[in-house]
């Protein structure tokens, strides 16, 4: 298995962005430069780039290009303070429901301040918010990691035959929604890697594929164990095989542990406590919104009707018919076993205390 050759949804070096085009999986293998922060937003808002983590490493990072390509236009430290705060709020309104962009542009905009009372000296100011920004980068592949590890651990310790594992898992959450590894994905990796993987069942993830598109692009690189199924397959699978846990991702988690995720997630969870298997949802604290009290508050995301209606350009329905698209459904916390994260496993009902505790520790002097 190739762990370590995984996919690349994004290049970077300093002044050089380019993304992996997902709309043009699997068929072609084709990458977008990103020069600017409106490049970012229009690559983000039409999915050919897509996945809560990089999403927000997608945008930070065409900032710190944008800004790296352009010091010239700059004449002081307001300047680009302003330039930076201006573009990180416009890439947040791209895609609604997953807060891992919100999360990156107020701890950027955080920085800012105290960054600008250190330093006056413009020159060093951009070179230091630079290498603030590309911190996103590394943390994200390291975050994941540690979430495979974690999830990986907790899956085997509950497994008590002690046989290889089947697991399903829904949408994409691999290397391509990630800077690298993956979240849900990336415990199917470590389980793969820990050689405690029998098979990993996926579903297809109408109406946008990604199941069908990008996890099986992934798993077949990968060559990892799969088999894909129909989205309406899942009951049917959990009756008749061995399933020994569900793991998804997630685009925004609440206070409460509620879960915006892929739409298809919440059936998936009935579905799961029905049928007596663990469900559990893997991503980083960044996905974590504290400032939401339940998933009633989440602004759920409606994509094109045409995202129904037709696969590459060829009707799958009649012209004129009616559509609701939502994106994403909530998955209530009372459905999940586990949130994932890369500092542990939490219980949903633990997750705001152990979270704001984990937040404190970290920001506390030593």
């Amino acid at each position: 298995m190739q762990t370590e050759a995984t996919l690349q949804a994004i290049r970077y070096q300093r002044g050089v962005l380019s993304i992996l085009d997902q709309l043009k999986l699997p068929d072609e293998t084709v990458y977008i430069s990103i020069n600017t922060a409106d490049d970012a937003w229009k690559a983000i808002h039409t999915m050919s780039i897509r996945g809560a983590p990089i999403i927000a490493v997608c945008g930070v990072l065409s900032v710190a290009v944008e800004l790296h390509n352009s010091k010239s236009k700059f004449d002081s430290i307001s300047s680009v303070t302003q330039f930076v705060t201006d573009q990180l709020n416009y890439l947040v309104t791209a895609r609604p429901t997953a807060v891992n962009m919100t999360d990156a542009a107020k701890t950027i905009i955080n920085f800012l301040t105290p960054l600008h009372i250190k330093q006056k000296n413009l020159t060093i100011y951009i070179d230091e918010l630079l290498d603030f920004m590309e911190q996103f980068l590394q943390r994200d592949l390291i975050g994941n990691r540690l979430i495979g590890q974690y999830g990986a651990a907790t899956i085997c310790r509950n497994n008590s035959n002690k046989k290889k594992l089947n697991i399903l898992t829904h949408c994409n959450t691999g290397s391509l929604a990630t800077v690298g590894f993956g979240t849900a994905l990336g415990v199917v990796r470590q389980l793969a890697a820990n050689n405690a993987l029998q098979i990993v069942y996926f579903t297809e993830t109408r109406p946008y594929n990604q199941g069908s598109r990008l996890t099986a692009y992934e798993l077949v690189h990968d060559r990892i164990p799969h088999t894909m199924i129909c989205d309406s397959m899942a009951g049917l699978l959990m009756r008749t095989q061995p399933i020994h846990a569900v793991v998804v991702g997630a685009d925004r988690i609440t206070a409460n542990g509620d879960t915006a995720n892929k739409i298809g997630t919440y059936q998936l969870a009935v579905l799961a406590k029905h049928h007596q298997i663990p469900f559990y949802v893997a991503a980083p604290t960044t996905s974590i919104d504290l400032t939401k009290r339940s998933g009633d508050e989440i602004i759920i995301e409606h994509r094109p009707s045409s995202e129904m209606t037709t696969i590459k350009g060829i009707n799958l329905a009649p012209e004129g018919v009616q559509v609701w698209n939502p994106a994403f459904d909530i998955t209530p916390a009372s459905l999940i076993t586990g949130i994932i994260t890369e500092h542990g496993v939490f219980q949903p009902d633990e997750l705001e205390e152990k979270l704001l505790g984990l937040q404190q520790s970290l920001t506390s002097p030593l």
